[in-house]
């Protein structure tokens, strides 16, 4: 199908900004660009803060408890996409994705506020963080009413990167999540093509909704520090995955990073660990960002294909 026409008919609203332009610096066309389609209702979960003993410093990361959670409830360890150098907890990929898990998991969701790379913060600071917090999880896990065995690591985008390598971390250390969740992430450095008639759909888009390779380059620069001598052993596209956990990982139909999702599901595949996909029709890269409302059902959905057992 094409791109959902709500979303399409916002475009004008994008069409001259320039990718990358700083969250701070948006006209107010990309703000109205931003907007939710819709009222969203919000669970009954409870919120709250506390931090997290990082090797790096504190790390800020923020509860959410359903309403009916039960002692030994499943768990999520959630990381905020952002391109590894934006994003934070109140964004709706990290708020409103943790409530909307938690409640269907009537369990637990820990959103980790990992440090964001920068020209003094490169890689592996951000999986640290990311591990801190899942070590914290599991030695909390009697306080949060949690059974660590039913604990999952997910992350979506950029977040995905570090989610999909904490679990190795996890794996090597013998804390394996028992699962791990996947939205559109960007999990290869250089990023794979997708196939001709998505990249077709995706020339049309607005520049500023675009991961060209100029794009991914810059963004794994900062994060890496460098685009050359990749560490293997934490890059989830590169490392050896056999013994990892099972995945689900869901895709934006139109969505240059597309390629390494299905690259992922493929690579995992051909070392026997299950991996189950799909495709959120008609939507973007980071559609998760936006609240589930009933005029995009395909959000919601994509919720509950993570949220499944």
């Amino acid at each position: 199908m094409p791109v959902h026409p709500l979303i399409a008919a916002r475009f004008p609203l994008i069409a001259d900004l320039a990718p990358g332009t700083p969250e701070d610096e948006l006209p107010e066309t990309a703000l109205a660009y931003g907007a939710p389609y819709g009222d969203h209702v919000a669970p009954d979960v409870e919120v709250s803060d506390e931090q997290v003993d990082g090797p790096h410093g504190p790390v800020p990361v923020r509860l959410y408890r359903a309403a009916d959670a039960e002692q030994g409830a499943r768990a999520v360890l959630w990381a905020h996409g952002g391109g590894f150098t934006g994003g934070d907890l109140d964004m709706p990929e990290a708020h409103v994705v943790a409530m909307e898990l938690a409640d269907r998991l009537r369990g637990v969701v820990v959103s980790v506020d990992y440090r964001l790379a920068s020209s003094v913060v490169r890689h592996p600071v951000p999986v640290d963080d990311v591990v801190a917090a899942w070590d914290w999880l599991h030695d909390q896990a009697d306080r949060l009413g949690i059974d660590p065995a039913r604990a999952a690591i997910g992350g979506a985008s950029a977040g995905g990167f570090l989610a999909a390598s904490a679990a190795l971390r996890a794996v090597a250390a013998g804390r394996p999540p028992a699962s791990v969740l996947l939205a559109y992430p960007a999990v290869h450095f250089p990023n794979p093509a997708v196939e001709d008639e998505v990249a077709e759909v995706l020339r049309t888009l607005p520049p500023a909704l675009r991961f060209t390779p100029q794009v991914t380059v810059a963004i794994f620069g900062v994060y890496l520090g460098r685009i050359s001598d990749i560490p293997a052993a934490e890059s989830p596209g590169l490392a050896d995955l056999a013994g990892y956990p099972p995945v689900r990982i869901v895709l934006s139909e139109f969505d240059d990073l597309r390629g390494s999702g299905e690259l992922f599901a493929q690579q995992l595949g051909s070392v026997g660990v299950p991996a189950a996909v799909t495709v959120a029709e008609g939507m973007l890269h980071g559609h998760l960002n936006i609240p589930p409302t009933d005029a995009l059902p395909e959000i919601a959905r994509s919720l509950d294909f993570l949220a499944a057992e």
